[in-house]
């Protein structure tokens, strides 16, 4: 049964980050919709996320409002 929505974050120390988790999740289904977060603003995959297959990207600090828009938005579209 697929996710709705994966969240992952791009740095996890010691264990696989986003850029790998999104390609895994894009081989099993090519629909995943795959939301990359980071503290590192500067990280090319925040400025340009749909170039590394996330359908969206949100900065560090994330506030409840910034998740529940982002999901809503994400959400009322249909996958790919």
């Amino acid at each position: 049964m697929p996710y709705d929505v994966v969240i992952t974050d791009l740095t996890v120390p010691g264990s696989m980050g986003g850029k790998d988790c999104v390609k895994g999740l894009l081989a099993e289904d090519p629909n995943a919709r795959v939301v990359a977060i980071s503290g590192y603003s500067n990280d090319p995959v925040m400025a340009n996320h749909a170039a590394y297959g996330f359908c969206a990207s949100l900065a560090k600090p994330v506030t409840i409002n910034d998740l529940r828009e982002l999901m809503q938005r994400i959400l009322s579209t249909s996958p790919v």
